[in-house]
């Protein structure tokens, strides 16, 4: 799989991140939190993400695999929490395809004259039996963009490419003709009595909170990282343009849109086309629509990219059935999971509404981005000494061990052929009156005690990782909360905050770990800042996480209870571990290759 370069790359963040939701999403940040603050809300959500960005990279580059996050936590942290990740992140691909495929058909009618001007076969039909909506548009937008994803990576690379290029450019469109606008008429949004933060710094802060996810979508690059020429150079461009792309395409419009229209005038359904229109351009609304059915196809492509990719990963691990490792040797795809995912995404666009589950989304993302960011901690501070490999590379293994068990034999000085060729007659150590034995023991007794540092560092940074872990959850817990007694509050976020304090504190004094040098592929980009910045993401993620309401962790803790039950009855059963041959870290990558296989 080479086909996917650094252009590819950045269509595909670009095109799976600017989705529909900055059409939406403007007007109601606007009225209900930041107010013309909305460009300051889009930048904090910005930096947040690119926090969760870093952390991507530097996995991505090391640990190029199809898995992204399911991958990290596989190797890091453990097969039953790296299942709970992966079987997160079907739940979010899927309800997130079926959702954006469901708002395509609302769009497309209207560049076609009204709500029901679609032909008969596409439109929606109410079935009054069974009260429910069905959407054959929807459906049959999927099983469209599941063909194009089984022809091959390039093939719907530039698929993407063109609707994610015509997105753009009605983006660019609302930027140059709104800021001619707002030049004419004065930027009358910004000359309020309520003066730039109507809703204080809070506001634009919990306006931040709800624009994250606009960012959402850059993790896909991560999940397609088997199919780059280069990944060590190519994952972190392609995240980092993704997002410095977005990122700025978002500030510009918001910049544009809160200034034609005082923020407690705008719609919050149809801001960016109504406040064209309060100033006399109708017409615009086409062009504004055409953008909004080019994201909402780019985000469904986006949507369905990655999971047959983590699919094909869990199934390599034996957690899932092995149909679905397959790949086709032609185009390099996995048509197997490519096939199942969008039959089921189709089944469910074509029968559900799914607005209701539409949080859901949120909690795989999130959960991803928190175990990224835990992992590039344990990565850096208490890397793998061993990782397991399939006994087929049984052979491989034997080979590169005994080479390595004779060099390591050769430079200890064990081979007593070494010790006593030479001059017979020269002492030594340079002086006869010296034992030989002393240094010798003087050595193990210095290796072992190096050892010993060694093994308390290690367990001193992992106690760490895992209670600043717990202090990030109880200080966003009680700050969020604010339904628990007074005294409870304060006392749990004064624990949080301290754990989270004195996790900080100790991962910066500590040494990092000198294995993660040689830990999976070097020489890619390394993540800045750390501990500092996985422990500002972990604690951003969290706090996302917990605000996301009862409800809708309700339903994900009935999905995580279902992936549960088949890790127990089936992946934990069939799994690849239980056949695994352990081999030390910094040898797997050579095993790799001396079999002919590749690192994944």
């Amino acid at each position: 799989m080479g086909w996917f370069n650094e252009f590819g790359k950045k269509k595909t963040g670009v095109g799976s991140t600017i989705g529909a939701g900055v059409y939406i999403l403007v007007g109601t940040v606007a009225r209900e939190h930041s107010g013309p603050a909305l460009t300051i809300s889009f930048l904090i959500a910005g930096i947040a993400a690119a926090l969760s960005a870093f952390c991507y990279a530097e996995l991505a580059s090391r640990c190029p695999s199809a898995g992204s996050a399911y991958h990290y936590s596989y190797i890091c942290v453990g097969e039953g929490i790296a299942w709970l990740i992966g079987w997160a992140l079907i739940l979010e691909y899927t309800i997130g395809g079926a959702t954006v495929a469901r708002g395509i058909s609302p769009n497309l009618a209207l560049l076609f004259g009204g709500e029901n001007s679609l032909p008969n076969f596409l439109a929606r039909q109410h079935i009054p039996g069974l009260d429910i909506v069905v959407d054959p548009c929807a459906s049959i937008l999927v099983f469209i963009v599941t063909g194009l994803l089984c022809v091959g990576i390039k093939e719907s690379t530039f698929a993407q490419a063109i609707v994610t290029t015509a997105n753009v450019c009605a983006m660019i469109f609302v930027i140059v003709a709104g800021g001619y606008l707002g030049f004419k008429t004065g930027w009358t949004g910004y000359e309020l009595p309520t003066g730039y933060f109507p809703f204080g710094v809070d506001g634009m802060l919990a306006g931040s909170a709800t624009v994250f996810f606009a960012y959402i979508g850059f993790d896909s690059v991560a999940s397609t990282a088997e199919e780059v020429k280069n990944p060590q150079r190519d994952l972190p461009l392609g995240i980092a343009t993704a997002l410095s792309i977005c990122c700025g395409l978002y500030m510009l419009v918001s910049v544009v849109i809160v200034g034609l229209v005082p923020y407690y005038a705008m719609d919050p359904d149809t801001p960016i086309s109504s406040a064209f229109a309060s100033h006399g351009m109708q017409w615009a609304a086409y062009v504004i629509t055409i953008g909004a059915v080019t994201a909402l196809c780019s985000t469904l492509m986006g949507s369905i990219l990655p999971q047959p990719r983590i699919l094909m990963a869990m199934a390599r691990d034996g957690l899932l059935p092995s149909l679905f490792s397959d790949v086709n040797k032609r185009t390099q795809v996995p048509v197997k999971s490519t096939l199942a995912t969008g039959i089921v995404a189709a089944t469910l666009s074509f029968f559900m509404d799914v607005s209701q589950l539409a949080g859901m989304v949120s909690v795989g993302t999130l959960l991803a981005f928190t175990m990224v960011a835990i992992s590039v901690l344990i990565l850096r501070y208490v890397p793998p000494d061993e990782v397991p490999l399939p006994s087929s590379l049984q052979e491989s293994i034997d080979s590169v061990t005994l080479r390595y068990g004779r060099d390591t034999q050769v430079i200890s000085g064990e081979n007593p052929a070494m010790s006593t060729s030479g001059d017979s007659s020269r002492p030594l150590l340079g002086n006869k009156n010296v034992a030989v034995n002393r240094p010798v023991v003087e050595k193990q007794e210095a290796q072992a005690t190096c050892t010993l540092n060694e093994e308390n560092r290690r367990k001193i940074a992992r106690w760490t990782i895992m209670l600043t872990c717990v202090g990030a959850f109880g200080l966003t817990f009680a700050a969020s909360n604010l339904w628990l007694p007074s005294l409870l509050r304060y006392a749990l976020c004064g624990a949080g905050g301290l754990l989270l304090l004195s996790g900080l504190i100790v991962l910066t004094i500590i040494d990092q770990d000198d294995a993660r040098h040689n830990f999976g592929h070097t020489g890619g980009f390394i993540c800045p800042f750390v501990p500092l910045l996985p422990i500002a993401c972990i604690l951003i993620n969290i706090y996302l996480l917990i605000n996301l309401g009862a409800d809708t962790w309700a339903r994900v803790s009935i999905w995580l209870a279902i992936g549960v039950l088949v890790y127990a009855f089936y992946g934990r059963t069939h799994s690849s571990l239980l056949d695994a041959v352990y081999v030390r870290a910094v040898h797997a990558g050579e095993i790799y290759r001396s079999s002919g296989d590749s690192l994944a």
